[in-house]
């Protein structure tokens, strides 16, 4: 029995879209990741790019589990002496764009190199309800409905 590998013409991509409101953020990085790296499909190849695009909507709503919304602390130095700063995902989610905070999660499930970069190139994600793929026809991606942890329970 011969191991398949796809090869660049057998690659077909779709387009999805997923409503991020209420969704729980690493479970939804995990799904997206998998998405983006073409794991869902048979004709997975470690080595090709064989992902979907994926469309997020809704960012600024997104929740975290516990207290990691005002605890958690993402920290990057200036290069200066005492240059360190840091900044809550509250912060974040706050300010100007709110979408960098599920891109980073994404990025962060993808292994590292070209390969996950020209991954990462198919996710697009917005803070409001509206988008510029229409013309795709994004089918819609119901991560909520695959499993009750994927949604924050209401209080």
């Amino acid at each position: 029995m011969k191991t398949y590998t796809a090869t660049p013409s057998d690659i077909e991509k779709k387009w999805w879209l997923i409503d991020a409101e209420d969704l729980i953020l690493g479970r939804l990085a995990v799904e997206v990741a998998d998405l983006l790296r073409g794991k869902h499909k048979t004709t997975y190849t470690p080595h090709m790019d064989c992902g979907d695009h994926v469309v997020i909507i809704n960012a600024e709503k997104i929740h975290l589990t516990g207290n990691k919304r005002v605890n958690k602390r993402f920290y990057w130095h200036t290069g200066y002496p005492g240059g360190i700063k840091d900044r809550t995902i509250e912060q974040i989610l706050d300010s100007r764009h709110p979408e960098r905070v599920i891109q980073k999660a994404v990025q962060r499930m993808l292994p590292s190199g070209p390969l996950a970069r020209q991954q990462l190139s198919n996710l697009r994600v917005y803070a409001g309800t509206e988008h510029p793929h229409g013309a795709q026809q994004p089918a819609i991606l119901d991560i909520a409905g695959r499993n009750r942890k994927n949604k924050r329970a209401v209080n």
